[in-house]
């Protein structure tokens, strides 16, 4: 955590410390269904299992608004 000791309040260092995990976290690949996807940087997915590379949300592979277009399209 990036020095945030006793400042700034213990909600804004957990909400921090939620969306660290969720970046540093694997995911499961839309193609080959592995539970290999990282954070390349921000916004960018790779998978190290196919090699597919995703753009996604900057700190989670997909978004709320991302699924949501994906399930009106029909593509689940």
């Amino acid at each position: 955590m990036a020095n945030f000791n006793v400042r700034y309040g213990v909600s804004i260092r957990k909400r921090y410390m939620a969306v660290q995990a969720d970046k540093r976290k694997r995911y499961k690949c839309d193609l080959c269904g592995n539970v290999s996807v990282k954070r390349k940087m921000n916004g960018i997915w790779h998978c190290r299992h196919c090699n597919a590379t995703f753009a996604g949300g900057a700190y989670t592979f997909k978004t709320t608004a991302g699924e949501t277009v994906s399930r009106l399209l029909g593509r689940q």
